[in-house]
């Protein structure tokens, strides 16, 4: 016999096997109760408005404005104090749900950025402070030419060194 095999015993040969009894027993009570969708099987509101014809089209469009939305955002914090890249990401993100050139764009983003980001914590304290004194330097003069073109707000106090 092997060890994996439950014992037998005479009496047993002759009993009818048992049903297995359900995990819930309040949804096999209940004859409403749809079955659970087999493994793989896609499902989810995302499934259902893909497969509809009429709402393909109008899902495809909405995740593309709002992805590009998130990305032209992203895209303009990333001179300035900020997640920017991290805001990036997320619109390279919602994109590639949809874009199959926005899924390759994202990956590709990100391996750099995390090649960056590991390449920068390898380094000599030295150079990592240098390279934050020059992202603050950078920071700041996009500040300061934002400023000029824009104008420096009201609510900012005149004692505060800027172009007035």
């Amino acid at each position: 016999m092997r060890p994996d095999s439950p014992p037998t015993r005479s009496h047993d040969i002759n009993t009818p096997p048992q049903q297995p009894v359900p995990q819930n027993l309040s949804a096999a009570a209940d004859e409403n109760v749809e079955p659970a969708p087999p493994a793989g099987e896609k499902t989810g509101l995302r499934h259902r408005l893909r497969s509809h014809p009429k709402f393909k089209h109008t899902y495809k469009v909405g995740v593309g404005v709002v992805g590009f939305v998130v990305l032209c955002a992203g895209i303009v914090m990333i001179p300035f104090p900020g997640p920017g890249w991290l805001v990036v990401i997320a619109g390279l993100a919602i994109l590639a749900t949809e874009f199959a050139w926005a899924d390759r764009l994202l990956k590709f983003t990100k391996k750099h950025v995390f090649a960056w980001m590991h390449w920068i914590g390898r380094q000599a304290l030295w150079v990592r402070i240098l390279v934050g004194l020059l992202t603050a330097a950078f920071v700041y003069g996009v500040v300061v030419v934002a400023l000029h073109f824009t104008g420096v707000p009201d609510w900012i106090p005149s004692w505060i060194p800027m172009w007035r």
